[in-house]
């Protein structure tokens, strides 16, 4: 298929080749992302990335990379590619004539009669890297050759030439290991058939990443080489190279890489790749179960696991993976709050989703299950609300949701500038209380469902009391939303929050509000790639999202267009119009079919420029952005299907 394969002409154009990225994960936190010339161009590409035990949250760059040479008649050809400052050296895209996504990313170089053909393999749930070399054509004996340059530090951070790094190599059966620093864990390269390893640790310097240029960060590392192996490989032969952090026997490295591949989606259309991408936020570690917000630098976040979970789960019937991410949060749960963050405790929506997520879960497992398995989180957090988080969360007298911190935003606009948020938006927010809201409501529907009687005379007041003043202090006689409202201003802004209240099971507008408000997000916010975060009206309005991170962050949620809005959008204009918006839904859902053939291939960005043609931005495979997409097809296919 034309989306996931890629041309000799294509990738021989790196303006075009560079742009486009792979990933693949091992399920348990590791992961190999690169170019899909192999040239890394950001500190987060490496062929084997992977947390380490002992060494915290992060994922650490062991190998780099993987330098190819291919030997006829004493001339070398070097497949690799490399940006050093000024100059791409060697210059292997050039031999590049095909690249194929799937079953694993597959290269094929041709190097006058020599046609070798590369698959790279990360095996599932151990830290393992696997690629097979297999030599398609040759007129001539040949040998390859393959030097590997390591890294070891932090996926967030670069290294440099240094005197305590060990560049020696142990050997071992088919292979070496190496340590560059004495507190990580051995790294074992092998190799399935004979090679000769050649010692010859050395430094190579001022690699250069143009990707973290780019973004305003260093971008220049040196890298260590043990050495390189050699082998003789005959027309039709493969060789297997592993890396891994447990030695391997070479005996069993082809049989292990042949049945590992066996077990690979064949991701050969729009939907088989977003569901193949969905997969890979799910990450096991021992028997906590959590979700990856977005590849390559983010790690778990509170609030996006939530909004994420039923896209990437539910939609593929993965109920068990769903229940076992819950269960991770929720085992973490304090005082009414889930962490966001690493383990800070800072968002005041995350577990509002909670519930939403749950309302997604019934319509798998049934509300009695869900009522028994987390109806006692569910009025914890209720309870903890009213009676106020910390100094920065509480329930006033009107039933409303009131959040503010000076230094913390903690709503999911949440970018920090000189430790003041951008878009503080403090006071109370629309789409938290419409979600508070929501959340009591459905509490309520299940106590009585299932007769907790002192919950539902507890609570049953509430609900009227948090329309009355919603409506009061969000309703504008301009026919939307106000964003936020405090004691010294009702914010005009035209944001997307508003569409939150629009799309929730649990409605506080009327359906002529609704409409009201959909009209207006459509005519400042709607775009082909998600919701814009302002009306481009709007005099603080960013319609690009580039430079350092000070002036990304400053433009993170004024205008930038975010692809996990538009799921809350379409679900609110299929309550109003039911089938009559599938036209417009199948257009929406079709504004995606390129994304997987740019930037991360096989999945969707974080972020888009709000302004025109709203090229792609941040992370290159973001959960909620994929969820989102996932829920849209499947309301889609949902009203297709249905007699309404």
């Amino acid at each position: 298929m034309s989306v996931l394969n890629f041309d000799k002409n294509s990738l021989g154009n790196l303006e075009y080749s560079l742009q486009r990225e792979m990933l693949s994960t091992d399920r348990t936190g590791g992961y190999m992302s690169t170019t899909i010339v192999c040239c890394n161009t950001r500190k987060y590409h490496g062929l084997m990335v992977c947390p380490l035990e002992g060494k915290g949250d992060t994922s650490y760059v062991l190998l780099s990379s993987l330098d190819e040479t291919v030997i006829q008649h004493d001339q070398s050809f070097n497949l690799a590619i490399h940006r050093f400052p000024g100059i791409y050296e060697p210059r292997g895209h050039k031999y590049i004539t095909d690249f194929r996504y799937t079953p694993t990313p597959t290269i094929i170089y041709r190097v006058g009669g020599v046609v070798l053909q590369k698959e790279m393999l990360w095996i599932h749930s151990q830290a393992r890297l696997m690629i097979r070399y297999t030599l398609l054509e040759a007129h001539s004996p040949t040998k390859l050759r393959l030097r590997p340059f390591l890294a070891f530090r932090d996926k967030h951070s670069l290294t440099s030439a240094n005197m305590f790094a060990d560049g020696r190599s142990w050997p071992i059966p088919g292979g070496v290991r190496c340590r560059m620093y004495n507190d990580f864990p051995w790294l074992n390269m092998q190799m399935d058939k004979v090679a000769e390893f050649v010692a010859a640790p050395d430094w190579y310097y001022n690699f250069e990443y143009q990707e973290e240029a780019r973004r305003g960060y260093p971008s220049r590392e040196d890298l260590l080489t043990p050495g390189y192996f050699e082998a003789d490989i005959q027309k039709g032969e493969s060789l297997i190279f592993s890396c891994s952090l447990q030695e391997s026997n070479p005996a069993e490295i082809e049989g292990t890489f042949a049945s590992e591949l066996r077990k690979r989606s064949d991701k050969i259309d729009f939907l088989s790749c977003l569901r193949h991408s969905a997969r890979q936020f799910v990450v096991r570690q021992g028997d906590r179960t959590e979700v990856v917000a977005g590849y390559p630098w983010f790690g778990r976040w509170g609030r996006d696991t939530f909004i994420a979970l039923p896209g990437i789960t539910l939609t593929q019937g993965n109920v068990e993976g769903c229940l076992a991410v819950i269960d991770t949060m929720t085992s973490e749960m304090k005082d009414g709050l889930f962490p966001n963050m690493g383990s800070a405790y800072n968002s005041v929506d995350a577990p509002l989703w909670f519930f939403w997520t749950l309302q997604q879960l019934e319509t798998h497992i049934g509300a009695k299950e869900v009522w028994e398995r987390y109806g006692a989180k569910m009025k914890d957090i209720l309870e903890a609300y009213r009676r106020g988080i910390g100094k920065y969360i509480a329930m006033h007298d009107n039933g409303l949701i009131w959040a503010s911190n000076p230094s913390v935003a903690m709503t999911w606009m949440d970018a920090v500038v000189d430790g003041k948020p951008v878009t503080g938006r403090d006071g109370y927010q629309v789409e938290i209380n419409a979600l508070w809201y929501n959340a009591i409501c459905y509490a309520l529907d299940l106590a009585k469902q299932y007769k907790d009687k002192s919950f539902v005379t507890e609570w049953k007041n509430v609900p009227e009391k948090v329309k009355t003043s919603f409506l009061e202090r969000f309703w504008l006689a301009e026919g939307y939303l106000a964003d936020y409202v405090n004691d010294f201003e009702t914010n005009k802004f035209i944001r997307p929050n508003q569409v939150i209240a629009c799309a929730l099971k649990y409605k506080i507008l009327g359906d002529d509000q609704i409409l009201s408000v959909l009209n207006v997000v459509k005519q400042h916010l709607l775009t082909p790639k998600g919701l814009r975060t302002l009306s481009p009206r709007n005099p603080l309005y960013q319609g690009r999202y580039e430079g350092d991170q000070a002036t990304r962050d400053r433009q993170y949620h004024q205008g930038t267009v975010w692809p996990w809005l538009l799921e809350h959008y379409v679900a609110a204009n299929f309550y109003l119009h039911g089938k009559d918006f599938l036209p417009t839904a199948e257009e929406i859902l079709a504004g995606f079919d390129e994304d997987i053939s740019s930037y991360g291939i096989g999945s969707i960005a974080e972020i888009y420029d709000g302004d025109p043609p709203h090229a792609p931005r941040g992370a290159i495979s973001q959960a909620w952005s994929v969820g989102s997409v996932l829920r849209i097809h499947e309301m889609i296919e949902n009203y297709k299907n249905s007699k309404k």
